[in-house]
């Protein structure tokens, strides 16, 4: 059994490209979806913070003063983290957020994604939406119909003109079908893919 993305010539109506049911028909997994978003964002997480502890400091080798007889607190060492210029108590240290999924539960979540996104009407099927010239007035033009504040196009492949004229746009982004990922097709008001495009995601997640 097939389903059908509605296909637009950008300004109206152009009839719809059908697209198989197990692939744009699943049911929508939130719990999965959510996994997805939260490990993407997670691994664009630098982790590079770091600070130094009492070990990492410099100087602290020698006791200040002897234990006792001066009158002053007993101290063993000057990196202590209470003393002035000392290491950082709980200090931070380079770490990776990296989570991992496996292959199978990625594709089922870009799966649901897909489906909510054809139950929702936010994804549609267009070719003349790619611009044939480096102008973002064009790409603008093109657009002035599609009712969203966040428009993702994803095409098969991107161009000079489409990265172009889409690059001063603030709420539109431009992705092939190898770069997609689960943050931008979630915030997208309307996912705009050429005919090409939705082939290729359907071979990817079958």
């Amino acid at each position: 059994m097939t389903l059908q993305i509605p296909a637009i010539n950008v300004q109206d109506s152009a009839g719809a490209v059908d697209v198989a049911e197990d692939i744009f028909g699943q049911e929508f997994n939130e719990t999965l979806v959510h996994q997805l978003v939260v490990r993407y964002l997670a691994g664009a997480r630098a982790g590079t913070k770091a600070q130094k502890n009492r070990s990492a400091v410099s100087g602290g080798g020698a006791k200040p003063w002897r234990q006792k007889g001066t009158g002053r607190a007993r101290a063993g060492t000057m990196s202590s983290p209470i003393w002035r210029s000392g290491g950082v108590t709980f200090a931070a240290q380079p770490r990776s957020f990296t989570q991992k999924l496996n292959k199978k539960m990625y594709k089922v979540g870009i799966r649901s994604i897909f489906s909510e996104l054809l139950r929702q009407e936010r994804i549609v099927v267009s070719d003349d939406v790619l611009p044939t010239t480096s102008k973002t007035k064009d790409l603008v033009a093109k657009l002035s119909n599609v009712d969203a504040k966040r428009v993702l196009i994803v095409a098969n492949e991107l161009t000079d003109d489409l990265i172009l004229a889409s690059r001063n746009i603030p709420y539109v982004e431009v992705s092939t079908v190898e770069g997609l990922n689960p943050v931008a097709l979630v915030s997208a008001d309307k996912v705009i893919a050429t005919a090409a495009a939705v082939k290729k995601i359907e071979e990817s997640l079958a």
